[in-house]
Parts: C-alpha cells; structure tokens; sequence
C-alpha cells in the first residue's frame, strides 16, 4: 500500500475514483466501509483457504507506459500458496516464452491477483506488488505440486498491500469438470443400488 494512502482501499480508490462515486452516489457508502476498518491488509484464514483452493488465477501486471497484462495461470488446488500473512508464491510454468509478465514486473512491481469460484459465486481481488525468483531450486520444489506435469521455469512471489471479496452479482455459476464427474458418478451409483433392490422385491413378490 502506497505510504500516502490513509485507508488500504486508497489502493484502487484513488481521489478520481472517489470522485465518480461521489458524483454517482456511492461514496458515501465507502467512505462508512473506510471508517470501519476498510479493506484487510494481511492475509486471512479464511483467504488462505480460498487460495488453497483455486485451480485457476488472473495475474495483472502493468509496463512503465501503465499498459495493463493479464496472465492466466492454472494447476490443480495448492499449485497458489500462502507462505506467510504477506505472500502468496507459485511456480511459473514454461509456456509460450513472450516474458510479458515478467517483462513488466522488472519495470513496475505493482501487479494484481483475481480470484474466482464459479461454483459458490465469489469472487477475491489482491492489490500488491510482485517479483521473480530464477534459480531457487529449493523454492521451486516447496511450491511444485505434486505429480503435476508441467516445467518450472521460475516462481513468482505476490506481497499483498491489500484485498477485498466481492458481492456475488453476475458470476455465472459453473462447476469443475472433476466435480461433475464425481456427482454423476455418485448419483450413477446411487441408482444402481436402487434398481438392485427394486429387482429384490419384484422377486420377493413374485413367489
């Protein structure tokens, strides 16, 4: 968080954006939200588990000329880490080598993380700051997921400055494949079981 804001949503509400909720109508609603306690600053219980959670991440990154990136990462639930109150770390997978990302980060540090769930409709935004770590073997293998193929080319490490949840308004609800898969194999049991006993007192009956 900037050393001149004096709540952490000063962050992304900057005196422009409190101006158009001023002429909007919302400001006044945010600026009650500033007075009891604003956005969190550390890294919850309750993020940890959000972000143990997701198997799939939006990085945002921006140049010195403030052109924004965003970069998708993925992998299955614990590839995104929580190392301690202020960092979240993954490992960066080889892909299409263009280094946008990290690219932007060597000129500006500030980047932001976009969690979603599709599922339970909720929605968390990370403000922070980021930097690549090349070469640390030992950092790679602690945040590698286990079995996951793919090759580690460097780990990313995000420091949060600030987070918030978002309502749950116009997220369309979708679920994992994995899930699904699950459920329906679930229910296929289940009327399998059913149809069995159904046969065992048709049988029943019919003596």
């Amino acid at each position: 968080m900037d050393n001149f804001a004096a709540y952490a949503s000063d962050i992304a509400f900057t005196p422009t954006v409190k101006a158009a909720q001023a002429r909007k109508g919302s400001r006044p609603n945010y600026a009650r939200m500033e007075e009891n306690g604003s956005w969190k600053t550390t890294i919850t219980a309750e993020l940890e588990s959000f972000v143990a959670a997701q198997t799939s991440v939006f990085f945002a990154t921006a140049n010195l000329d403030g052109q924004p990136y965003i970069q998708h990462r993925g992998g299955p639930p614990g590839f995104l880490r929580v190392l301690d109150p202020k960092t979240i770390g993954f490992v960066d997978y080889a892909g299409n080598r263009q280094y946008i990302t990290q690219g932007n980060l060597a000129d500006n540090r500030r980047a932001y993380l976009f969690l979603i769930n599709y599922a339970n409709r909720r929605r968390i935004k990370i403000w922070g700051t980021a930097s690549v770590v090349e070469g640390d073997e030992a950092l790679v293998a602690t945040l590698f997921p286990e079995g996951y193929k793919a090759r580690a080319e460097q780990v990313i490490l995000f420091t949060v400055s600030a987070w918030d949840a978002n309502c749950p308004q116009h997220i369309p609800q979708r679920f994992e494949a994995a899930d699904v898969a699950s459920a329906i194999a679930e229910r296929d049991a289940r009327i399998a079981t059913l149809e069995a006993e159904v046969e065992t007192l048709r049988r029943a009956a019919a003596n």
